[in-house]
């Protein structure tokens, strides 16, 4: 791939990219009330962004080992990447969960199918994600077959319990909302359940990306640690457009955090000092990347993270 020099372009590109591997990807041989289901959710647009991440870590990678492109090999791992989000997302609309009606500006999958067949759509989602990875196309060498193995297992992690299933389990413990005991959380906890819910994906995304383009140990983890804190920034700004943008531009509903009672960074620090987390997060990712070499795509993006508007 020619890499365009304007970020927008770059990120129009690596969407596109993306889009048209989803539509190729997505699973034909299933009973067609279900597939029509996951396309739904899955072709109604959105960001982008954790797939962006995945392929622009590799870009990243390839531009400082000299190795690459990486793109044919990173790009299935970007789009499990967005087939788990998007199974998240379609969950977290659901009535049990945050009960929105609205999302990538259309009505959400229970509204339109019921819920039964939303959470359905969602495992569906989230399952193809795995076989998606899993597989090996026409690259069938071992070592690449560790580094297949090696992202899976982060990705799962990050997706899972210890992740951001378990992220969205203290959100709901803290919303009061289910049968368990409701808990309040302080500031440490608060970024804890971020990190999880949030940040977990968005670092799993980049690791993965990483992984995949053959970065080395050091490498990986300096992008972990860039990664963990821009997602802590992403999901901080995230607090505040739930706050101060409109529905229109959002493509959800705004105000919902403040309506339901949720735990945001908004409601324990206030709208200043949350900009000001957000600002160190975004901080604390660029300095990871100086003090691995690397740049270009990855600090573009933090400063896109704190510009951003929907």
């Amino acid at each position: 791939m020619t890499t365009p020099p304007d970020l927008a372009e770059y990120l129009a590109v690596c969407r596109e990219d993306v889009d048209r591997a989803l539509e190729i990807i997505l699973p034909s041989a299933c009973p067609p009330v279900i597939a029509e289901a996951m396309r739904y959710s899955l072709t109604a647009g959105g960001k982008r962004f954790r797939p962006i991440l995945t392929l622009a870590t590799a870009d990243a990678v390839d531009a400082a080992t000299g190795t690459g492109p990486s793109r044919t090999l990173v790009l299935p791992f970007a789009c499990a990447i967005e087939l788990i989000h998007t199974y998240s997302l379609v969950h977290d609309d659901l009535p049990a969960m945050d009960n929105d009606s609205l999302r990538r500006g259309r009505p959400t999958a229970h509204v339109i199918y019921g819920d039964g067949l939303a959470i359905l759509s969602g495992d569906g989602l989230l399952t193809e994600a795995f076989a998606v990875m899993a597989r090996p196309g026409n690259q069938t060498e071992p070592a690449l077959a560790d580094r297949r193995l090696r992202a899976i297992a982060v990705i799962a992690e990050a997706a899972g319990a210890a992740g951001m299933v378990g992220g969205q389990a203290i959100d709901l413990q803290a919303s009061g909302l289910g049968k368990v005991p409701s808990v309040t959380l302080n500031a440490e906890d608060l970024r804890a359940m971020h990190e999880r819910k949030t940040g977990a994906l968005i670092q799993g995304a980049a690791v993965a990306g990483a992984i995949m383009a053959g970065a080395s140990a050091g490498a990986v983890t300096v992008i972990s640690t860039y990664a963990r804190h821009l997602g802590l920034a992403f999901q901080i700004i995230d607090d505040i457009l739930d706050a101060e943008g409109a529905t229109s531009e959002l493509g959800k509903t705004a105000g919902k955090d403040a309506a339901s009672g949720k735990p945001t960074y908004l409601s324990l620090h206030g709208l200043e000092a949350s900009r000001r987390h957000a600002v160190e997060a975004a901080d604390r990712a660029r300095n990871a990347l100086q003090q691995a070499g690397l740049s270009g795509r990855l600090t573009q993006l933090v400063d896109w993270v704190l510009s951003r508007t929907k």
